[in-house]
């Protein structure tokens, strides 16, 4: 967690109107993603979001990244620190800031995450999902293939406890039926060869609290 004081002055009008409580949080994000984007994209990473809380006169300023989605696997902890240390450093820098006192955190997305964009969905091509339709039940299945209209999965047919699970032909969606999917963790599954272990048995997003000043970096994890 970068944690930066705020400045002894006092601070001018424009800071003041910058700190009205929650007033332009959805701005400021749009604004730190712009700034951000070029340091995240350097180290061949996406920038998922930019998500901002207040805490009294500090922000808590969270950083999310995640790996191209033509790539499998996670975002290892020794890459997110070199990041968080970039990201820091841009922050710093920021003509706009003011010196505003805020915490850095910098973290990839788990499993847990909703998958709500097309992007997500290609991250866990040849993965266990669940998906939530708008109409009818939900649906279990290894998700095949993905485009920009849906999904394709084998869904998985249920079964009697202790019975060898059945699958059933494979189901096109379309993401206008879909209201949301989820991960299923798998810790079992040995056709999964593209995914490595961290990728298949993360049930929590992985982060970095990176602090600046002093600087001292400590992991965390959701």
């Amino acid at each position: 967690m970068a944690v930066r004081p705020g400045n002894d002055s006092p601070p001018a009008a424009n800071t003041l109107q910058q700190q009205a409580p929650d007033a332009d949080v959805e701005a400021e994000s749009v604004r730190l993603t712009a700034l951000l984007l070029p340091t995240v994209e350097g180290h061949g990473l996406f920038l998922e979001a930019v998500e901002i809380k207040s805490a009294g006169s500090d922000r808590i300023v969270n950083v999310v990244v995640d790996l191209p989605e033509n790539q499998t696997g996670s975002v290892n902890l020794d890459l997110i620190s070199e990041v968080a240390h970039d990201v820091s450093l841009a922050m710093d820098a920021d003509p706009h800031d003011h010196g505003r006192p805020y915490s850095l955190e910098v973290s990839s997305p788990g499993v847990s995450r909703p998958l709500s964009q097309p992007r997500h969905w290609r991250r866990n091509k040849g993965r266990m999902v669940t998906v939530r339709r708008l109409k009818g039940d939900d649906v279990t299945g290894r998700l095949l293939e993905v485009d920009d209209d849906g999904i394709r999965l084998t869904p998985q047919i249920p079964v009697k406890k202790g019975m060898k699970p059945k699958t059933g032909d494979p189901l096109t969606l379309l993401f206008t039926e879909i209201r949301k999917g989820t991960v299923q963790v798998e810790f079992t599954h040995l056709d999964d060869t593209h995914l490595d272990d961290t990728h298949l048995d993360d049930t929590g997003d992985e982060g970095i609290q990176h602090d600046a000043r002093p600087t001292k970096n400590t992991v965390s994890e959701a």
